[in-house]
């Protein structure tokens, strides 16, 4: 593996020193646009119980936080170094009782039914196992009624591809995929913004 291809793959599951430095990088630059991008067409109560699955680097986590001031935001993530720049970044909210970040993984969720109003993913469902068993256990923890948005630098499309070729185990989904899998999983109402020129989306769905 040559060394771009290996540092390409830390993105997976971030590891090392070059996870360290890719955690912090994730908070930042063209991540953050992608995510305030997406988070200005979402509309999130104050009060909200939100869950961030694959939390990188805990940028998304703060940005929740500030959207719901009376609210609670828990984040997730396989990587160890990722929930440990995570808690960094949200240490007061954490002490304030008003967030906690956990290791685990998305195809058994460490949470009870019904717990949340809103699960968010960003950038990751591209490598989440069992594409619909996931988004099942995403639809077990929302509240009747609840959200589940995808955030995704890449759309799938034909330009929108590359990064399958370079990052083993990557599958970048379109939107009619997307779509299919989160109603196979019992999600509806789906809501689709595509950004064509920038190659990203941002998927709504409902749990019903």
């Amino acid at each position: 593996m040559n060394v771009l291809k290996k540092v390409f793959n830390n993105a997976r599951k971030p590891q090392g020193v070059i996870g360290k430095i890719m955690v912090t990088g994730m908070n930042g630059n063209a991540h953050a646009m992608l995510a305030k991008w997406a988070l200005s067409n979402l509309v999130i109560n104050d009060d909200s119980r939100v869950l961030d699955i694959g939390c990188g680097g805990g940028g998304n986590i703060a940005r929740l936080l500030q959207l719901c001031p009376n609210g609670y935001v828990a984040g997730i993530d396989y990587s160890p170094v990722s929930v440990k720049k995570s808690i960094e970044v949200n240490a007061a909210a954490i002490a304030h009782k008003r967030c906690d970040v956990k290791e685990g993984n998305v195809a058994t969720l460490p949470y009870n039914e019904e717990e949340f109003d809103l699960v968010t993913a960003f950038e990751t469902v591209y490598f989440w196992p069992s594409i619909e068993d996931s988004f099942r256990q995403v639809w077990r923890v929302l509240k009747a009624r609840g959200r589940f948005v995808i955030v995704n630098e890449a759309d799938g499309e034909e330009k929108g591809i590359k990064w399958d070729k370079v990052v083993d185990d990557m599958h970048t989904y379109n939107s009619a995929e997307l779509q299919e899998h989160l109603t196979n999983a019992g999600f509806a109402d789906i809501e689709i913004l595509h950004d064509p020129k920038r190659h990203r989306l941002c998927v709504t769905a409902h749990k019903k």
